[in-house]
Parts: structure tokens; C-alpha cells; sequence
């Protein structure tokens, strides 16, 4: 499945945003768009960005927070995935300002529709490439902080009293989690060859009707109901890798 981009357009101006709206449009893909006008209807909608178009003179509320504060805002949001900012002004003269807060790129207005596609597509691509590299990492929550697991440094996982132990290899981890939760996540690299066992396809060094062997040297059980399926997954799985 395509991965969506979530885009926001954030400026006080309805024609811009509606002109810069059908341009994201034009350039195909799967985006998920959100307008807004002004910082503060961007901040109460507490929604997740991988891009943002900031019109840097956009007006603010009472506290009169324009498109420039509004980007040092989200930069100060630490706990927030950060998004790609890209800036549209009328001004050239914001520019450095717009790299004080590590703007990706900025667009003076009008818009120059081949500019803009060029500027998209180096946004798009940088989105979707840290998408693909996120999917090689497994995200945990671990000892009251997040912690990010390469996902070829796990061997298997099993299911333990509602729990989920990581055999690794630098040991093991024992964490909160559903073993069917972490199967829908990791399709395509790891196969439930059991109720209580989720492993690590490219960690599988043999296997026969009734077990599968694992780098690590541990043997576990294949439940009969899962082996046809678990052949053609390991098949599948090392034709992907041999391309």
C-alpha cells in the first residue's frame, strides 16, 4: 500500500490556499491535505505532519503569532515527529530567517508552478525515504522512553503472559505489547509460525515440518496449521531479498 503524505497548508488567505492545494494535487501521489488559518487553528488541531506549506506573514491571533513564530513553535516541540517546513512569502528579504528554524526550502508568491514541483518532489521523496527507513526499525516503549530497534538485530519475538520478550542480539527485552499488533506491523520480514511466536525471516538458518531453526541456535516450535503458509512466506521473503 502506497504510504500517505500528511500535508498541511497553513495561511490566512483562502485563494492561496486553495491555489497551493490544487498544485499538491497536481503532482499525483497518495496526500492526505489540511488547511488552516491561522497558527492557532494549526496548533488546537494537534494533528501530525510530514509537510507543511507556512505562509510566513500569516496573520495570528491576539497574541499575533504570524507563520515565522508559529515554525519556531514546532521546532520547540520536542515530543512531536518533526515535519519538513517549507515557506511561502512574499518577501524575499525572510529568507535567512527561514533558515534559522531549518526551513526545507521557500517559495515566493506567486508561485511558480515548476518551482513548486521541483520543491515537492525533493520534500515527497525525503518523506517517503525516512517512511522506508522507519519500517527497518521497531519502536518501542521501554523503560519510559522510546526505543528504536533495527529490526535485523531481532531474532524472534514470543508472547508471554500478555507480555512480549525480544531475543536479540544483545540480549533480551521484555516489554508490553500484542504479539498481533507486532504481526500486522512486520508483515513481509516476520511470520507467526505459532500462537506464541513471531520470528525474524531473515534469521532463519532451517527449518522442517514440525520446527524452524534460528541464527541464534534456538529451535521453535511450527504449529501444522502455519507451515504452508510460513514456506511460502520465507520463499517470498528471500525472493525480495535476492532482487
Amino acid at each position: 500500500m502506497a504510504e500517505t503524505i500528511k500535508i498541511a497548508v497553513c495561511d490566512d488567505e483562502k485563494n492561496i490556499r486553495s491555489y497551493l492545494v490544487s498544485l499538491i494535487k497536481k503532482q499525483g501521489g497518495e496526500c492526505g491535505i489540511t488547511e488552516y488559518a491561522s497558527a492557532d487553528a494549526y496548533l488546537s488541531d494537534d494533528k501530525e505532519h510530514d509537510i507543511i506549506f507556512l505562509d510566513i506573514e500569516m496573520g495570528g491571533s491576539s497574541a499575533g503569532m504570524d507563520g515565522m513564530g508559529l515554525a519556531r513553535h514546532i521546532r520547540g516541540m520536542e515530543a512531536q515527529k518533526q515535519p519538513i517546513i517549507i515557506f511561502v512569502t512574499g518577501y524575499e528579504k525572510y529568507v535567512y530567517d527561514a533558515f534559522d528554524v531549518g526551513a526545507f526550502q521557500y517559495l515566493v508568491k506567486p508561485v511558480d508552478e515548476q518551482k513548486f514541483a521541483e520543491v515537492f518532489g525533493r520534500a515527497a521523496g525525503q518523506v517517503l525515504s525516512e517512511a522506508e527507513q522507519r519500517k527497518k526499525k521497531l519502536v518501542i516503549q521501554y523503560g519510559g522512553e522510546g526505543k528504536a530497534i533495527p529490526l535485523n538485530d531481532i531474532y524472534y519475538m514470543e508472547s508471554r503472559n500478555h507480555n512480549i520478550i525480544l531475543y536479540l542480539k544483545s540480549g533480551n527485552i521484555e516489554y508490553y505489547a500484542k504479539i498481533g499488533d507486532l504481526e500486522e506491523e512486520l508483515a513481509g520480514q516476520f511470520y507467526r509460525i505459532h500462537r506464541g511466536y513471531l520470528i525474524n525471516l531473515f534469521h532463519v538458518e532451517g527449518y522442517d515440518k514440525t520446527e524452524v531453526r534460528m541464527a541464534n541456535g534456538d529451535k521453535l516450535l511450527l504449529s501444522r496449521y502455519k507451515y504452508d503458509g510460513f514456506v511460502q512466506a520465507y520463499m517470498d521473503y528471500i525472493s525480495e531479498e535476492s532482487l
